[in-house]
């Protein structure tokens, strides 16, 4: 049987701000633009292909620590380090919003599927909805134990899960405003969570080296692929019949009910930060 080699290919290489850059997320509708923030308070959009920026936000006071594109990729929102987001229409190339509420910085964001509404999750532990038609936050949840890391919508917009530093994955019941199941199987910081996009199914990544997936109608543990190695992103692609994984050198190709790691292939350039699919390609930003 012929060998066959894979191989990751670094196609654009850029420096994106003039210090360093804490975020970069995809425009996961199109998979052709991406937006990253930096130490230099700064928010730049990008063209994946060119070297340069083809907008540049600014707004925040101090660093900037994530940031996001709506579903529709019309708006933007960055969260800081002092705890503000700020949104920007993207056809106007404007600021139209800006959020206060959380006391510490902010680490992670997400759009709601089908609305005007955000979600964030902070180091002071909280996570807050938001409208951005308005100024005032809607909703606090509390229940981790410190910085939230990650939290994303439900594809029905029902729900939101978020993954924190002390170890839990929540599911959040938007219509009842409290947590509806509290998974800890984890046993170091979950870094990422995701829906599955047509199934009852929830994946998580964490520093202890695992992908956890979870039936979401019986709320139970369906598999773990152990030794992935400290998971920093994750995907499932659009048939959601697998699952990418992005660690500090390797994307992998994951699988469940049985678990399994279909491919592994080896990227040495920079930190893993964001991937996405796009016209049957995988996409991936790393961070050097």
């Amino acid at each position: 049987m012929a060998s066959i080699t894979k191989r990751s290919w670094k196609f654009q290489d850029f420096m994106a701000h003039s210090a360093n850059v804490n975020c970069l997320s995809l425009g996961h509708k199109s998979g052709r633009v991406m937006v990253t923030g930096g130490d230099d308070k700064k928010v730049n959009l990008w063209a994946i292909g060119k070297q340069s920026c083809f907008m540049s936000l600014s707004g925040h006071t101090t660093p900037v620590d994530c940031v996001q594109f709506n579903q529709l990729e019309e708006l933007v929102c960055a969260g800081s380090r002092a705890g503000a987001l700020k949104v920007w229409d993207l056809e106007a190339a404007k600021l139209v919003r800006t959020l206060n509420g959380h006391k510490y910085a902010i680490k992670c964001i997400d759009f709601h599927p089908y609305g005007d509404f955000l979600v964030s999750g902070s180091a002071d532990s909280s996570i807050k909805m938001w409208d951005t038609r308005k100024k005032g936050v809607l909703f606090t949840y509390n229940g981790h134990k410190g910085t939230v890391n990650s939290v994303k919508f439900s594809p029905d917009g029902q729900w939101i899960a978020t993954g924190g530093e002390d170890s839990s994955l929540k599911i959040w019941d938007l219509r009842v405003g409290r947590v509806l199941k509290d998974f800890q199987e984890h046993i170091n910081p979950v870094t990422c969570v995701e829906f599955h996009p047509h199934e009852f199914l929830l994946a998580s990544g964490s520093i202890d080296r695992s992908v956890n997936f979870y039936d979401l109608e019986n709320f139970n543990l369906v598999s773990t692929e152990p030794e992935i190695g400290a998971v920093r992103c994750l995907c499932f692609n659009p048939d959601g019949e697998c699952m990418f994984t992005g660690t500090r050198d390797y994307l992998k190709v994951v699988g469940w009910e049985p678990n399994r790691l279909y491919d592994s292939i080896p990227v040495y350039w920079g930190r893993v930060s964001d991937i996405s699919t796009a016209t049957n390609q995988l996409v991936c930003r790393k961070i050097e």
